[in-house]
């Protein structure tokens, strides 16, 4: 790669998580959905809030909560200190760490210690390497693909699927042809399970399906109501432009909105489990988790785990990681005694009340 690709690359990664810091890009017409449900009280619990246990399976392995923190960041001097953050607060707590977009890495290695920090620093967790969708169309090579996963040690391989990021992103790969096809080939030939993640517009069930036919084993929703990825690029796009000129102004305020919001695609996702022989799969709950009832409620909706990244980078920008990790974890473990759930998977029985109708 030639030294101006490389710093445009680099310039990218920084202003992403400037923009997630400082700007304002989070969806304004469209939430997550969380706040559309309420659970029933148990007036009877029958547990000690002592006796509420966090800890549950992903992927065949323990973990000491059902929470993620998802996919940022790597690939520039400042994301090594952010990387190590998140590795030291992933161990801390026994929970499964994500990695930012590691394209970079197959194409410079003067970087590749951003993102292989994170397993120095997390050595007993899972940790989940990450490409993009449009990098597995163009046809990944079997040796980049060992590369990604043995550079962090990955217990799965992210695929980050952003359509919508990619079509307002200055510099974006818009071509996705034959993307189900080299997933399917990536599944069959990668020595770890994948995970296919949106980054805010959400997953439908349909669009589920069609990734559980390649192989994929784990469908992270990413859905709306969080950070706003076109928001991020429509920002790097004016400053670069210096003027709107792209959509009209009608269509521009609903893309910058566009995606399904997370309660909803959690829904759909996990309706297809029901289908009858459908192969065992894992639903992560991300886009706009903020708060333990976030998570609780993603659980009850369907989801194994919820994974969060736009609120903890805040929090790890304020020096408050550990302790805003902590405090959903106790809110959660509150959620839990409330609804007589003494472990998650009891709480992923709990029924939901919407303002319409119970959710079954």
């Amino acid at each position: 790669m030639n030294d101006a690709h490389s710093n445009i690359t680099i310039e990218r990664k920084h202003s992403h998580v400037e923009l997630c810091l400082h700007a304002d890009v989070r969806f304004d017409r469209k939430t997550s959905g969380f706040e559309q449900f309420d659970f029933r009280h148990n007036a009877l619990p029958e547990i000690r809030f002592s006796d509420v246990e966090l800890s549950t399976t992903f992927l065949g392995r323990k973990i000491g909560a059902p929470l993620m923190i998802s996919s940022m960041t790597g690939g520039y001097d400042e994301a090594l200190r952010l990387n190590r953050r998140f590795a030291e607060a992933a161990e801390h707590f026994g929970i499964p760490l994500g990695i930012g977009s590691m394209r970079q890495a197959l194409e410079n290695s003067s970087k590749r210690e951003t993102f292989s920090v994170v397993r120095k620093y997390a050595p007993s967790v899972p940790v989940f390497a990450n490409i993009g969708a449009p990098e597995v169309a163009g046809g990944l090579a079997e040796s980049d693909m060992h590369t990604l996963v043995e550079l962090v040690e990955a217990d799965a391989l992210i695929v980050h699927l952003n359509a919508a990021q990619e079509l307002f992103q200055p510099e974006g790969n818009t071509d996705f042809r034959h993307v189900l096809d080299q997933l399917e080939r990536l599944c069959a030939t990668v020595p770890v399970p994948v995970i296919a993640k949106e980054v805010g517009c959400g997953i439908s069930g349909e669009c589920a399906q069609k990734l559980l036919d390649t192989g994929v084993r784990v469908i992270d929703v990413a859905g709306a109501g969080g950070i706003s990825w076109q928001k991020v690029e429509e920002l790097r796009y004016l400053q670069q432009a210096g003027e709107e000129n792209r959509f009209s102004p009608e269509a521009l305020t609903e893309l910058l909105n566009w995606g399904i919001p997370t309660a909803r695609c959690i829904i759909e996702v996990a309706e297809l489990k029901k289908l009858p022989g459908c192969a065992p799969f894992d639903i992560i709950a991300s886009g706009g988790i903020s708060s333990g009832m976030d998570i609780a409620k993603s659980l009850a909706l369907g989801a194994g785990i919820a994974a969060s990244a736009g609120r903890l980078l805040v929090s790890v920008h304020e020096g408050k990681l550990e302790e805003t990790i902590e405090t959903w974890l106790n809110d959660l473990r509150a959620v839990m005694f409330l609804t007589g759930s003494a472990s998650p998977e009891q709480l992923q029985k709990q029924h939901l009340t919407s303002k319409h109708r119970p959710i079954l």
